[in-house]
Protein backbone atom coordinates (compact mmCIF):
# COMPACT_ATOMS: atom_id res chain seq x y z
CA UNK A 1 0.00 0.00 0.00
CA UNK A 2 1.42 3.22 -0.56
CA UNK A 3 2.43 5.53 2.38
CA UNK A 4 0.80 8.36 3.54
CA UNK A 5 1.63 11.98 1.89
CA UNK A 6 1.27 14.77 4.56
CA UNK A 7 0.99 17.01 1.74
CA UNK A 8 -2.43 15.89 0.87
CA UNK A 9 -4.68 18.74 0.35
CA UNK A 10 -6.86 17.56 4.15
CA UNK A 11 -3.37 17.54 5.76
CA UNK A 12 -2.61 21.19 4.50
CA UNK A 13 -6.88 22.23 5.37
CA UNK A 14 -6.06 20.60 8.76
CA UNK A 15 -2.82 22.87 8.69
CA UNK A 16 -4.92 25.64 8.04
CA UNK A 17 -3.04 26.21 4.82
CA UNK A 18 -6.42 26.82 2.92
CA UNK A 19 -9.32 28.81 4.00
CA UNK A 20 -12.54 26.06 4.62
CA UNK A 21 -15.88 26.76 6.07
CA UNK A 22 -15.49 25.11 9.31
CA UNK A 23 -18.50 23.47 10.64
CA UNK A 24 -17.03 21.94 14.07
CA UNK A 25 -13.26 20.95 15.30
CA UNK A 26 -11.72 19.04 18.20
CA UNK A 27 -8.57 17.49 19.17
CA UNK A 28 -9.77 14.39 16.72
CA UNK A 29 -11.63 15.59 13.72
CA UNK A 30 -12.08 18.64 11.63
CA UNK A 31 -15.99 19.02 10.22
CA UNK A 32 -15.78 21.61 6.95
CA UNK A 33 -18.70 21.94 4.10
CA UNK A 34 -17.74 20.50 0.58
CA UNK A 35 -16.60 23.08 -1.78
CA UNK A 36 -17.69 20.91 -4.63
CA UNK A 37 -20.98 19.28 -2.66
CA UNK A 38 -23.34 16.85 -4.22
CA UNK A 39 -26.03 18.76 -2.59
CA UNK A 40 -27.17 21.08 -0.92
CA UNK A 41 -25.31 21.07 3.18
CA UNK A 42 -22.73 17.88 1.94
CA UNK A 43 -20.00 18.37 4.73
CA UNK A 44 -16.93 16.04 5.33
CA UNK A 45 -15.84 14.98 8.58
CA UNK A 46 -11.64 14.77 8.34
CA UNK A 47 -10.39 12.85 11.37
CA UNK A 48 -6.74 14.36 12.12
CA UNK A 49 -4.70 11.17 12.78
CA UNK A 50 -3.11 10.54 9.26
CA UNK A 51 -4.07 7.90 7.22
CA UNK A 52 -4.79 7.35 3.71
CA UNK A 53 -8.19 5.71 4.07
CA UNK A 54 -10.28 3.17 6.30
CA UNK A 55 -7.57 0.54 4.96
CA UNK A 56 -4.86 1.98 7.07
CA UNK A 57 -6.51 3.76 9.92
CA UNK A 58 -5.87 3.19 13.47
CA UNK A 59 -8.94 1.32 14.91
CA UNK A 60 -8.81 4.29 17.62
CA UNK A 61 -9.25 6.78 15.48
CA UNK A 62 -12.45 4.98 13.99
CA UNK A 63 -13.88 3.89 17.17
CA UNK A 64 -13.47 8.09 18.52
CA UNK A 65 -14.58 9.90 15.02
CA UNK A 66 -18.11 7.99 14.44
CA UNK A 67 -19.95 8.84 17.16
CA UNK A 68 -19.13 12.53 15.88
CA UNK A 69 -19.80 11.12 12.28
CA UNK A 70 -23.44 10.30 14.01
CA UNK A 71 -23.81 13.65 15.75
CA UNK A 72 -22.98 15.83 12.71
CA UNK A 73 -25.41 13.54 10.56
CA UNK A 74 -28.23 14.49 12.64
CA UNK A 75 -27.17 18.44 12.22
CA UNK A 76 -27.05 18.26 8.81
CA UNK A 77 -30.62 16.95 8.29
CA UNK A 78 -31.98 18.90 11.03
CA UNK A 79 -29.97 22.06 9.86
CA UNK A 80 -31.16 21.25 6.45
CA UNK A 81 -34.63 19.60 6.20
CA UNK A 82 -33.37 16.83 4.26
CA UNK A 83 -35.54 13.61 3.34
CA UNK A 84 -32.21 11.64 3.97
CA UNK A 85 -28.66 11.30 4.57
CA UNK A 86 -25.83 9.70 2.54
CA UNK A 87 -22.75 8.76 4.22
CA UNK A 88 -19.93 8.26 1.86
CA UNK A 89 -16.14 6.89 2.26
CA UNK A 90 -13.82 6.03 -0.67
CA UNK A 91 -10.69 3.45 -0.49
CA UNK A 92 -8.25 3.92 -2.88
CA UNK A 93 -8.00 5.69 -6.96
CA UNK A 94 -10.41 2.78 -8.40
CA UNK A 95 -12.78 2.69 -5.75
CA UNK A 96 -13.32 6.76 -6.50
CA UNK A 97 -10.69 8.24 -3.96
CA UNK A 98 -9.39 11.42 -4.85
CA UNK A 99 -7.48 12.63 -1.83
CA UNK A 100 -5.92 10.41 -0.03
CA UNK A 101 -6.58 11.12 3.97
CA UNK A 102 -9.27 8.93 5.35
CA UNK A 103 -12.62 11.37 5.12
CA UNK A 104 -16.16 10.93 5.36
CA UNK A 105 -18.68 11.81 3.07
CA UNK A 106 -21.92 13.28 5.02
CA UNK A 107 -24.84 13.93 2.22
CA UNK A 108 -28.37 15.58 2.58
CA UNK A 109 -30.65 13.97 0.21
CA UNK A 110 -33.52 15.60 -0.99
CA UNK A 111 -36.65 13.73 -1.91
CA UNK A 112 -36.90 14.13 -6.01
CA UNK A 113 -33.19 15.84 -6.58
CA UNK A 114 -30.74 14.11 -8.30
CA UNK A 115 -27.45 14.16 -6.30
CA UNK A 116 -24.83 16.24 -8.38
CA UNK A 117 -21.20 14.67 -9.56
CA UNK A 118 -18.38 14.02 -7.18
CA UNK A 119 -16.06 16.45 -7.28
CA UNK A 120 -18.54 18.58 -9.40
CA UNK A 121 -18.89 22.51 -9.37
CA UNK A 122 -18.04 24.68 -6.95
CA UNK A 123 -20.63 25.95 -4.40
CA UNK A 124 -21.08 29.71 -3.38
CA UNK A 125 -18.69 30.76 -0.48
CA UNK A 126 -21.89 33.14 1.03
CA UNK A 127 -24.34 29.77 1.09
CA UNK A 128 -21.18 27.20 2.29
CA UNK A 129 -20.72 30.16 5.14
CA UNK A 130 -24.58 30.64 5.92
CA UNK A 131 -24.70 26.28 5.87
CA UNK A 132 -21.93 26.10 8.34
CA UNK A 133 -23.30 27.62 10.72
CA UNK A 134 -26.83 26.62 10.59
CA UNK A 135 -25.43 22.82 10.87
CA UNK A 136 -22.90 24.15 13.94
CA UNK A 137 -26.13 25.17 15.88
CA UNK A 138 -27.82 21.85 15.28
CA UNK A 139 -24.74 19.71 16.58
CA UNK A 140 -26.01 18.12 20.42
Amino acid sequence: MTAYDPQNIFAKILRGEFSRHTVFEDDTALVVMDVFPQSRGHVLVIPKAPSRNLLDADPATLSAVMPLVQRVGKAVVAATGADGLRLVQFNEAPAGQSVFHLHFHLIPVYEGIALAAHGGGKADDAELAELAQAIAARLE
